[in-house]
């Protein structure tokens, strides 16, 4: 049989019946564009809540941890080799938190293809002085040039110039917590109190805000010299190295590597942030399922409307098996026609979808704790579209086989008879 027979037919079918052809059209329009909507919004969520983490968190950081001896004196005793020891409140190692040559360690992984950047960095443990109250604080001394172009620094800025901190000696940006607490302004000059019991006078330059209120009201920052003179330590004085790798998904791998090749202490992203990691999953297999629910309605909804159809024509698909057309042609005939609503509602849905997104993508997101957010995120990734337009086809393609399997059975001769 030619398809441009099947393909009239099919056409005639449809519009005979076009209300209700219509009806399940606009099912998997509004099932796609509600899947596309969805998992656009969801993913675009996720990314701005992992983000308030994953930015700011390298994929590699290496440092020296405190830990125990793991030998302790007794182990070396001789009398007591051969005797189980029980010792209580083991006390860590006398270890330098100081990474021993961390000049050549950082040339070292810059010629290194598979990392994009490194930054040193330098944590000092200070008191930030308001009148007779201390208040805790961490101070993060970090070059500001490497910090902008590896974690998104200068996004995290609600005030001043992250650049100032490289320009001005003895400066420091707040943590925005604390420096509501400490009614700090820019241009203000605070005091600080370091773990040795000194105090050091410090220019605020800007503000700092991660979106994560009690980081906030803690930390801060300043530059690495500025830090290594409050802590008293010489320019060479760095206690973490951070490292942004060209494939994130590397890091568990190459932070072994770097373990045993440097002798350090090294933390990949993966188990830093696995917590992060675990939600953004749950919430797109949540999406997901909620998306492809829809489609599958919708499907059952094609389904019932060509039972009927098959019902209310068994007259005219006698009519034509009389005349020569074989079953396989009718099945086609009306799988045409399940593919037709299939794809023209997935294409319709696809446009529903992407006007749905920039609609909400236009409405303000006004909140103090994600000042640089100013609408609701949306992911316009092209999967999402892909996925949907053609779970859609595939969904009306087997809601149309059954009953095109059906009207391809039907005996012309019973038909007629009975007529």
């Amino acid at each position: 049989m030619r398809i441009k027979h099947i393909t009239e037919i099919s056409k005639a079918l449809i519009l005979a019946r076009w209300k209700q052809t219509l009806v399940a059209a606009v099912g998997i329009t509004f099932s796609v564009g509600l899947f596309i909507t969805l998992l656009g919004f969801m993913e675009g969520l996720n990314q701005l809540l992992d983000g308030l983490v994953l930015n700011r968190t390298p994929h590699i950081r290496l440092y020296n941890d405190i830990s125990p001896s793991a030998i302790q004196p007794i182990d070396m005793a001789p009398e007591f080799n051969k005797t189980y020891n029980f010792v209580n409140s083991v006390k860590p190692a006398n270890a330098r938190k100081e990474i021993y040559n961390a000049e050549a360690i950082i040339k070292k992984l810059n010629s290194d293809q598979r990392v994009l950047g490194v930054a040193p960095k330098v944590t000092a443990q200070v008191f930030y002085n308001l009148g007779n109250i201390e208040l805790n604080g961490v101070i993060n001394g970090v070059d500001v040039t490497q910090e902008a172009k590896l974690f998104s620094f200068r996004d995290y800025i609600v005030g001043g110039n992250y650049f100032d901190l490289k320009n001005t000696s003895n400066s420091i940006i707040l943590g925005k917590g604390a420096a509501e607490k400490m009614l700090a302004k820019k241009g203000d000059i605070i005091k600080i109190t370091t773990a040795t019991g000194e105090q050091f006078s410090l220019k605020v330059v800007g503000f700092f805000q991660s979106g994560i209120a009690e980081i906030d009201k803690v930390q801060s920052y300043a530059s690495i010299t500025t830090t290594q003179k409050l802590m008293g330590k010489s320019s060479s004085y760095i206690s973490d190295i951070q490292i942004k790798l060209n494939d994130m998904s590397q890091a568990p791998v190459i932070a072994r590597e770097y373990e045993q090749l440097f002798n350090l202490d090294a933390e990949d992203i993966q188990t830093a942030n696995a917590q992060f990691e675990t939600g953004s999953s749950v919430r797109s297999i949540i999406s997901y399922a909620v998306g492809i629910t829809l489609l599958i309605v919708s499907g059952f909804g094609i389904y019932n409307i060509l039972n009927m159809m098959i019902y209310e024509k068994m007259d005219t698909i006698a009519i034509l098996k009389a005349a020569g057309f074989a079953g396989s042609d009718v099945k086609k005939i009306f799988i045409t026609i399940s593919l037709s609503i299939g794809i023209l509602g997935a294409l319709a849905g696809a446009i529903l979808g992407f006007a749905l997104s920039s609609l909400i993508d236009a409405i303000p997101f006004n909140t103090a704790s994600l000042p640089t957010i100013k609408t609701y995120p949306i992911d316009y990734g092209l999967q999402y579209y892909s996925i949907a337009v053609l779970f859609a086809v595939a969904t009306t393609y087997f809601a149309g086989w059954l009953p095109a399997r059906k009207a391809s059975k039907i005996d012309p001769v019973i038909i007629i008879r009975g007529k």
